[in-house]
C-alpha cells in the first residue's frame, strides 16, 4: 500500500477523461498513470524493508488518489537524490523518450531527428537526449515561447511554423536529403507535414494525437512506401518487459538525472486533489511551461 504524495496531469490522463478509447476503460475508474508515494504497508510475502521508502507505484491502480495498491515488483524505488516533483514525472514522458531513442529508432550521432510539438515536456526531453545519443534535433514549435530554451538544452535548430514553412526549411538544413527520423505528437496535417520531411529509408514514430485528427494511413503507405511510420505504445512495452529490464530502464533514467543530463521541468502549478477540476482545466491550457501537479499528501 502506497500513500501518494504527488501525481502529474498528463495529456494521456485526459484522453480517457474525455471519453476517448472507451473500449479500454471500465467504469468506475480512477485516472493517473504515474506519481510518487511512500510505502505504508506490504503483503506477507514482501520484505518490510520497503516500508517508509519512496516509490513510483506503477502499472496498478490510478494514481490520482491518496492510497494506491500495486505489486511489489512494479513499484520502483526512488533514489534519495531525486526530489518528489521530479520523481512523480519520471515515467510517462522520460520512459517513452528513452525507449523511442534506444529501441524504436535506435538513434545515434549520424542521425537527424525532427520532432513536432517540441515545446511540450517530452519535446524538452528529446532536446536533452541529444547530449546522450548524439543525434541532431530539429525542434518544431508553433510559437517562439520555447525557442531559446530548446536551443540551450541541445536542439540543433528550432523551426517556428507560425513564421516559416516546415518542409522546405528541413530540406534546406539537410541539403535536400530530409531527416533520418521523426517523432509526431500531433497527427492530422502537421503529422503528414513531418512525414514529408523524412528521407527514404527513414522512420517516423507516432507518440501522440494532440490535434485529435488521425493520420491518413492509406495515403501514407501509398505515397511513402519507403518510410516506416508506426505508433508507439508504452503499454505494449510494459506488457512484455521483464522485471530486470523494468528496473534497469528506470536506473538509466535516474542516473541521467543525477548526472545532470536530464532535467525534468518544474511544475507550473500544484493543486490539491479536491481541486482536480481546476487542475484539469489548467492542464488543458496551451502555451505554458511545466506540468500541473496534484498534491495528494505531504512527503512526511
Amino acid at each position: 500500500m502506497v500513500r501518494m504524495i504527488l501525481s502529474p496531469i498528463n495529456p494521456s490522463d485526459l484522453i480517457p477523461i474525455h471519453g476517448a478509447y472507451k473500449h479500454r476503460i471500465q467504469l468506475p475508474t480512477i485516472p493517473g498513470y504515474e506519481g510518487v508515494g511512500v510505502v505504508e504497508a506490504v503483503g506477507s510475502s514482501v520484505t518490510t524493508s520497503l516500508i517508509g521508502k519512496r516509490v513510483l507505484p506503477l502499472r496498478g491502480e490510478g494514481t490520482w488518489q491518496q492510497y494506491v495498491k500495486t505489486k511489489a515488483n512494479f513499484a520502483v524505488p526512488v533514489p534519495e537524490e531525486i526530489d518528489d516533483e521530479t520523481a512523480s514525472q519520471m515515467y510517462i514522458n522520460p520512459m517513452t523518450a528513452w525507449l523511442v531513442c534506444t529501441e524504436e529508432l535506435q538513434l545515434n550521432s549520424d542521425d537527424v531527428l525532427v520532432v513536432n510539438a517540441c515545446g511540450s515536456a517530452i519535446g524538452h526531453i528529446f532536446a536533452q537526449f541529444t547530449k546522450v545519443f548524439g543525434y541532431k534535433l530539429i525542434a518544431v514549435v508553433r510559437n517562439d515561447i520555447h525557442i531559446e530554451e530548446l536551443l540551450s538544452l541541445g536542439a540543433w535548430a528550432v523551426i517556428d511554423t507560425s513564421k516559416e514553412s516546415l518542409i522546405p526549411r528541413v530540406m534546406e538544413m539537410t541539403s535536400g536529403l530530409g531527416a533520418t527520423a521523426g517523432i509526431d505528437s500531433i497527427g492530422g496535417q502537421e503529422g503528414h507535414d513531418l512525414i514529408e520531411c523524412i528521407r527514404p529509408g527513414g522512420a517516423v514514430t507516432i507518440i501522440g494525437l494532440l490535434s485529435g485528427s488521425q493520420l491518413n494511413w492509406s495515403h501514407i503507405h501509398e505515397k511513402h512506401p519507403n518510410i516506416r511510420v508506426k505508433p508507439y505504445w508504452l503499454k505494449r512495452w510494459i506488457a512484455s518487459v521483464s522485471d530486470e529490464r523494468w528496473y534497469e530502464s528506470f536506473s538509466n533514467l535516474f542516473d541521467l538525472v543525477k548526472k545532470g543530463y536530464l532535467i525534468i521541468q518544474t511544475p507550473r502549478i500544484r493543486v490539491s486533489l479536491c481541486e482536480y477540476k481546476k487542475g484539469i482545466g489548467e492542464a488543458q491550457q496551451s502555451g505554458h511551461i511545466g506540468k500541473v501537479i496534484l498534491e495528494l499528501s505531504s512527503s512526511n
